[in-house]
């Protein structure tokens, strides 16, 4: 699987913004780009390129999507009638790790995806192993009834965020 799986804090300082689903560490004082000869970014000019790529890349990044995936929900968005950005967002936040995130069951959408491709959860009393599996309105999300599942969520849950 082509996931990233490199030093998240530092892609957080490279895109000067902190992307609360992809690590539970805070931003720290030095606001410069990492490297030996860091830049200060609020002295960098971006073009009209680097904008879109960057915030093509926080979605790929927060999401942990590969490249590939966010190319369909991309194509997919085009096809449907509406703001093609609101809906690629719709399809992020409508999968099941993402989901499992939002819920507070874990704390950062990587952790949740573990959940998920472990068999921790449950979706309509099937268990699912897919972490981009689109969930609809209406779905009924468990953790599974073995103790161990249970722990791991409670102890999640009790950390604060």
């Amino acid at each position: 699987m082509a996931r990233y799986r490199g030093p998240r804090f530092r892609l957080q300082r490279r895109l000067n913004v902190r992307l609360p689903g992809l690590t539970t560490k805070r931003k720290d004082k030095n606001l410069k780009t990492p490297g030996q000869h860091g830049q200060d970014p609020s002295r960098v000019r971006k073009s009209a390129y680097r904008i879109r790529l960057e915030e093509k890349q926080k979605l790929r990044f927060n999401y942990s999507v590969n490249e590939k995936q966010l190319f369909r929900y991309v194509k997919e968005a085009r096809r449907i009638k509406g703001s093609t950005g609101f809906i690629i967002l719709q399809f992020l936040e409508m999968r099941l790790d993402t989901i499992v995130y939002r819920l507070n069951l874990a704390p950062t959408i990587i952790a949740a995806r573990q959940l998920v491709s472990h068999g921790h959860i449950v979706v309509n009393k099937q268990q699912v192993t897919i972490a981009s599996f689109q969930c609809r309105p209406g779905d009924i999300i468990e953790v599974r009834e073995k103790e161990s599942s249970k722990q791991l969520v409670e102890k999640s849950l009790s950390q604060d965020r």
